[in-house]
């Protein structure tokens, strides 16, 4: 069971690791041993996660998702197995927390009558800026 917070968990048996072997440093190591991690969610078919949070981090992930809504977080940067297996799951706890978390609503604003004066003033002085640059007209 990973615990993301006080009323969200996810069970251990929705998760689906796959050991694959990694790139970069590790020695003749590297081409032995297969030590990254791709740790495998399915967030459409997840009973632990309601619909919003769902939604949430379907954007959040971006192109960690599949177009069949499991998410796919890859661990390489570390040598062993246990290593790479707690940073994925690190990653997939910080991801689904930042998911759970509600966006505060936004407040509709309107700018102040000082504000649009300030703005039209500025708005003008730029034009006659503008207009004194011009050639000056020859009259006939």
């Amino acid at each position: 069971m990973i615990k993301i917070n006080d009323t969200l968990s996810i069970h251990d048996d929705e998760l689906d690791e796959r050991f694959v072997r990694a790139s970069g440093p590790g020695g003749q190591n590297v081409n032995k041993v297969e030590t990254a991690v791709q740790l495998r969610f399915d967030v459409r078919a997840s009973a632990s996660l309601p619909g919003d949070v769902k939604a949430r981090l379907k954007t959040l992930a971006g192109r960690r998702m599949t177009k069949d809504g499991v998410l796919v977080i890859t661990a390489q940067r570390f040598r062993t197995q246990e290593r790479n297996r707690a940073d994925a799951v690190d990653r997939l706890t910080a991801l689904v927390r930042r998911a759970a978390e509600r966006p505060r609503p936004r407040k509709k604003t309107r700018p102040s009558k000082a504000a649009k004066a300030r703005r039209t003033d500025a708005k003008t002085k730029r034009g006659v800026v503008k207009r004194r640059r011009a050639a000056p007209k020859v009259d006939d």
